[in-house]
């Protein structure tokens, strides 16, 4: 997952990655939102959920101590970072803020 995850967030293309668990509460609650994001702004941004679970050492390279954070990132550079979840138009309005 590393190589590839270098090569995902070195796009030119915005990518919001969710860093999430399978037995988080709050993460079941972000997903339809993520989804609602991506119909609304579609290929101007990607989007990819991590479990953190699974990706141990991507979690603690970015020190996510809590599930959900998300990280906007843009030619591998992260731009936003947000615990918690947000509203659809909260994701949207940061999203285009980086567009």
């Amino acid at each position: 997952m590393k190589g590839n995850f270098n090569a995902l967030i070195d796009a030119d293309q915005l990518v919001l990655i969710d860093f999430s668990a399978e037995w988080c509460g709050p993460c079941k609650m972000l997903a339809p939102i993520l989804k609602q994001v991506k119909d609304e702004l579609g290929d101007s941004v990607k989007i990819v959920k991590i479990d953190v679970d699974k990706n141990q050492s991507l979690a603690s390279k970015y020190q996510v101590r809590g599930v959900p954070t998300m990280l906007l990132f843009k030619k591998g550079e992260q731009l936003w970072r947000q615990s918690g979840v947000l509203q659809k138009s909260e994701i949207v309005q940061v999203v285009k803020s980086f567009m």
